[in-house]
C-alpha cells in the first residue's frame, strides 16, 4: 500500500450491480462511490476495459498474448490492496484499507464483503489507512494479513477468530506491516514501512526506529531481515525461493532489491535489481509497490505507470498500463490471469505465462 490521500464518507455496505455504462469511478468533494461489481457471468465480453499495454521487447509476447485487454471487475474502492486468489473456493479476496474491509470476487457471482472489521478492531478512530493492506494464503490455505491498524500479521483460523502470529520486535511494537510472502517452508516474510500509522513517518506511536523486512519461523520467532531500506513495501519470492524481491516505495529511491536467501532463512545484504527513477520522474502514477513472481521468473511489479514486466535479468519487457496507480497483484484462476488492484478498480488480465497460486 502506498497512495495517501484523504478519503471521506464511510461507504454502505450493499454491494449491487450495475450497468457497463455506468462502471465509472465517481467522487464528490472526498466522497466515494460505494463499490460496484461487473456482472462477470453476464459474459467476459461485456466488461469495460481501461489502460493499454506497452511492449518494449519481443519477449514480452510470450507473456501477454496479443489482442489482451484490462478488464474492469468492479470499482468504486477507496484504495484497494493485496489480491490473493482462494483456490479452494474458486475466489478473490482483497482489501480496501480506509474502509477496514476485505472483499471478495467471485466469477458468476460478483462482489461481496468477506470480513469487516479487516485491520483495525480497536473502538477509537485510527486514521485513513487502518484495514488490512497485503493478503496471503500459509500452507493449510488459511488467510494471513498484513494488518495496519492492529499493527500485526494475523492469521484466520477456520474454527473463526484470528491469531495474532507477530506484532513486535524485540518488545517495540511494528510500524504497520504491509505485504507478505509465504515460505515453502511455512515460515512468512513481511514488510514494515509506517504507511498505516495515522501520522506516518512522524507518528509519535511509531516504536521502530526503521522499516523493516522481517521474519516470522514455523517456531514464531521474529527475525529482522533488513533495517536498510527506506520504504520497503511489495515482497515476493523467486521460483526456486533462492532469491526474494522487495519493493522500495521512496520517492527519493524507487528501487526494486534483490535478496539471496541464506540456508538459514536470512538474507544477504542485498542489490537494486531494477531501478525505477526514470519512469518515476515521467510523472507517471505510481511507486514500486506490490509484486508477484511467475513461473519462468519474470516480475509482475506494481510501479510508476501500472504494472511492470521484468525479466530475471532486470529487463523492463513491458507495462500494463492501468492509468490509475496500481497498488498490487495477484495471480489466480488457473495462474493464468493476473488480477490487479489500481486505485479505486478492481482488474485483471490473461496471459500466456504462469503464476504459482499461494495455500495448498
Amino acid at each position: 500500500m502506498l497512495s495517501l490521500f484523504p478519503h471521506g464518507a464511510a461507504m454502505t455496505r450493499r454491494l449491487s450491480a450495475l450497468p457497463v455504462a455506468a462502471l465509472l469511478v465517481v467522487f464528490t468533494g472526498s466522497a466515494v462511490v460505494p463499490p460496484r461489481s461487473s456482472r462477470a457471468e453476464e459474459g467476459a465480453d461485456l466488461l469495460p476495459t481501461v489502460g493499454s499495454i506497452e511492449r518494449l521487447d519481443p519477449r514480452c509476447d510470450a507473456l501477454v498474448p496479443q489482442g489482451a485487454v484490462i478488464e474492469v471487475l468492479a470499482s468504486g474502492f477507496a484504495w484497494a490492496e493485496g489480491p490473493v486468489w482462494v483456490r479452494a473456493e474458486g475466489h478473490l479476496l482483497f482489501s480496501d484499507i480506509p474502509h477496514n474491509r476485505v472483499h471478495k470476487w467471485k466469477p458468476g457471482e460478483g462482489l461481496s464483503v468477506f470480513l469487516e472489521p479487516a485491520g483495525f478492531t480497536g473502538p477509537a478512530a485510527y486514521g485513513n489507512e487502518r484495514g488490512s493492506n497485503g493478503l496471503s494464503l500459509d500452507r493449510e490455505g488459511r488467510l494471513i494479513s498484513c494488518e495496519h491498524g492492529d499493527r500485526r500479521v494475523s492469521r484466520l483460523e477456520p474454527a473463526g477468530g484470528k491469531r495474532t502470529l507477530a506484532d513486535a520486535w524485540h518488545g517495540k511494537r511494528f510500524n504497520s506491516p504491509n505485504d507478505v510472502a509465504v515460505h515453502s517452508s511455512g515460515a512468512i516474510y513481511f514488510t514494515d514501512p509506517p504507511y498505516g500509522l495515522p501520522g506516518g513517518f512522524d507518528d509519535p506511536r511509531r516504536e521502530q526506529d526503521h522499516c523493516g523486512v522481517y521474519r516470522i519461523g514455523t517456531d514464531g520467532t521474529v527475525t529482522l531481515l533488513c533495517d536498510t531500506m527506506t520504504r520497503p513495501n511489495g515482497i515476493a519470492f523467486s521460483p526456486d525461493e533462492k532469491k526474494l524481491y522487495v519493493a522500495q516505495s521512496d520517492p527519493a529511491a524507487p528501487i526494486w532489491k534483490v535478496f539471496n536467501v541464506q540456508a538459514d532463512g536470512t538474507l544477504d545484504a542485498g542489490r537494486t535489481f531494477f531501478d525505477g527513477t526514470r519512469l518515476f520522474r515521467e510523472r507517471k502514477k505510481g511507486l514500486p509497490d506490490g509484486l508477484k513472481v511467475d513461473t519462468a521468473g519474470n516480475l509482475f511489479a506494481t510501479g510508476p505507470g501500472g504494472v511492470l514486466i521484468i525479466a530475471p535479468d532486470g529487463t523492463h519487457l513491458g507495462t500494463l498500463l492501468t492509468g490509475q496507480a496500481t497498488a498490487n497483484c495477484g495471480f489466480g484462476d488457473d495462474g493464468a490471469t493476473l488480477y490487479m488492484t489500481a486505485d479505486s478498480l478492481l482488474c485483471r488480465v490473461k496471459l500466456s505465462t504462469r503464476g504459482p497460486l499461494p495455500g495448498p
